[in-house]
C-alpha cells in the first residue's frame, strides 16, 4: 500500500520562521515598554502573581501546572499540529523573554507611561498575531481563547481581551492603583486589537473554486489534511467544450495559505479563484442565529 503523502509537511518550517519573528517583537514590547512601568498585562503572569499572593504558590509552579493541563486540553480539542506548535512557542517566549531582560535594563520610553503602553501593547499585538495566525500560541490565557474561537463566534483577540479584562480587574487586590488597572485595561485593548488586525480576522470565511484535472487528489488532501469538506461539481469549459470538474472550498482565512500551498504541491497549472464571503453557517463554522 502507497504511503499517503502530506503536501503541507515540508511547509513547516516557513510557519516555525514567521512563530519566531512574532515571539522576538512580543519579547521586545513586552520587556521594552510593559515590564518596565509595572503593567499588569494579564494571561498566566498575571494569574500567578495573584496566586502567589493570596496563597503563596510558587509562579513556575503555576505555569507549570496550568500550561500542562491546557496543553492535555488542546491535544484533544485544537489537535496534534498545534500542540507542538505552542510548546515550541512556549519555550521559545521563555528563552526569549530571558534574552531581551539581560539586553533591555530600562524603559525605552522613559517620560510617558501612558505612551510607553501604547507602543508597548502595539509591538505585543503585532508579535502575538504573526504567532496566533501560524495556528500557535506562546501557552497560559492563548489556550483557552483559541478553544473559545473555535466553538464561538468570537474572534482570538476579542476572546483572549475578555479573559484578561477579568485578571487585569483583579489585580487590584495586589497594587491597590486604580491607574495600573486603567493602564493595564488599555495595554490588552490596544494589544488583542493589534492581533486580531494582523491575522486579519481570525473568524472570517473565504471561498474557493478550484478548476483542476487533479481535483480528486486535491480534495482527498483538504479533507484529510486540513479537515475541511469539498463540493465537486460539473462543469464545462465553453471555448474548449470540454467537461470540467470544478471544486468549491469553504474555510477560515487562517487556512487561505495552506490551501494554496496544498494545491500548488499537487498541480501547479491549476485555476484558483478565491473570495471573502460574508458569512458561513453550519458544521465547522458559524451557528445560524
Amino acid at each position: 500500500m502507497a504511503k499517503e503523502t502530506n503536501y503541507l509537511k515540508s511547509f513547516y518550517w516557513k510557519d516555525y520562521v514567521t512563530i519566531t519573528v512574532g515571539l522576538i517583537i512580543f519579547a521586545v514590547g513586552f520587556n521594552g515598554f510593559i515590564i518596565p512601568n509595572q503593567i499588569v498585562a494579564g494571561g498566566l503572569g498575571g494569574v500567578s502573581v495573584l496566586l502567589k499572593t493570596a496563597f503563596g504558590i510558587p509562579v513556575s509552579i503555576t505555569y507549570l501546572v496550568v500550561n500542562t493541563i491546557l496543553m492535555i486540553l488542546a491535544w484533544f480539542i485544537l489537535g496534534k499540529n498545534y500542540v507542538v506548535k505552542s510548546l515550541y512557542g512556549v519555550a521559545g517566549i521563555t528563552v526569549l523573554m530571558g534574552v531581551a531582560e539581560q539586553l533591555i535594563t530600562g524603559p525605552i520610553i522613559h517620560a510617558d507611561p501612558l505612551m510607553a503602553s501604547i507602543v508597548g501593547a502595539f509591538c505585543c499585538g503585532i508579535g502575538l498575531g504573526l504567532v496566533y495566525s501560524m495556528n500557535a500560541s506562546t501557552g497560559g490565557t492563548d489556550i483557552i481563547g483559541a478553544i473559545i474561537t473555535k466553538y464561538k463566534y468570537i474572534s482570538m483577540g476579542r476572546g483572549l481581551l475578555y479573559i484578561d479584562f477579568f485578571i487585569v480587574c483583579s489585580s487590584f487586590l495586589l497594587f491597590h492603583s486604580i491607574e495600573k488597572i486603567i493602564y493595564g485595561l488599555i495595554v490588552i485593548s490596544v494589544m488583542y486589537y493589534t492581533a486580531d488586525m494582523v491575522i486579519n480576522g481570525a473568524r472570517q470565511s473565504v471561498q474557493f473554486i478550484i478548476f483542476s484535472q487533479k481535483f480528486d487528489e486535491i480534495a482527498s488532501h483538504i479533507n484529510t489534511e486540513l479537515h475541511r469538506g469539498c463540493t465537486v461539481l460539473d462543469g464545462m469549459g465553453w471555448y474548449s467544450k470540454q467537461p470540467q470538474k470544478v471544486l468549491i472550498v469553504l474555510a477560515r482565512k487562517t487556512e487561505a495559505n495552506s490551501i494554496f500551498r496544498l494545491v500548488k504541491r499537487i498541480d501547479e497549472n491549476a485555476f484558483i479563484s478565491q473570495s471573502n464571503v460574508v458569512g458561513v453557517y453550519g458544521k465547522g463554522f458559524d451557528q445560524i442565529k
